[in-house]
């Protein structure tokens, strides 16, 4: 028999699957329960309701998404790299995060260490500014937003070949971010 923690870990890689796949408003309760192999009534008494169990997900998939990238007052443009490393390997945690914004669902920062992550990342960039690593015209905070998004960018495009295996192309696409980003961060620009 499982433990309710094991249970609890089942439902929500279930609902990680469904909800990657179909959103919060096209995920159904039932196909989340079949393959937790649980009750639907003990999927509610674990989370509530649907949204909540959304919400849960989501929570747990952007905390990881961004733990897992530091950003490192000296090396900012590395911090597009591994980002677009990250949405790579693990496309469902972006796509979790993109489904909350398309489904109008507010999101708490992701925190670590009691901290709001984003908040650190903006205060390596702080730090970056003060030891001369980056631009101190960029507002840190945008800054953050940009080279998060250059990391993402292979993410957006609606493009057949914009995921790959081809360790070739994936190299490139990686140089291609974190020199775009130290083009962008480049002091005296």
């Amino acid at each position: 028999m499982r433990s309710t923690v094991e249970l609890r870990g089942e439902i929500l890689a279930a609902a990680r699957a469904e909800f990657a796949r179909y959103g919060l408003a096209g995920g159904r309760i039932d196909r989340i329960a079949r393959t937790a192999q649980a009750s639907k009534e003990r999927l509610y008494a674990h989370f509530g309701d649907k949204e909540t169990l959304f919400r849960d997900v989501v929570a747990a998939d952007s905390a990881e998404f961004f733990r897992a990238v530091t950003l490192r007052p000296d090396a900012v443009s590395e911090f597009a790299g591994d980002i677009y490393d990250l949405a790579r390997v693990h496309p469902e945690h972006y796509r979790m995060i993109t489904w909350a914004h398309l489904e109008g669902v507010t999101l708490d920062q992701p925190r670590a260490d009691g901290r709001p992550i984003p908040d650190q990342h903006v205060a390596a960039i702080e730090a970056a500014q003060a030891e001369g690593h980056v631009d101190s015209l960029w507002e840190p905070v945008d800054l953050l937003v940009l080279l998060i998004g250059i990391g993402l960018a292979w993410m957006h495009l609606p493009h057949p070949n914009a995921t790959t295996e081809d360790p070739t192309v994936i190299t490139r696409r990686r140089a291609a971010a974190v020199e775009a980003a130290a083009r962008i961060i480049a002091v005296g620009r």
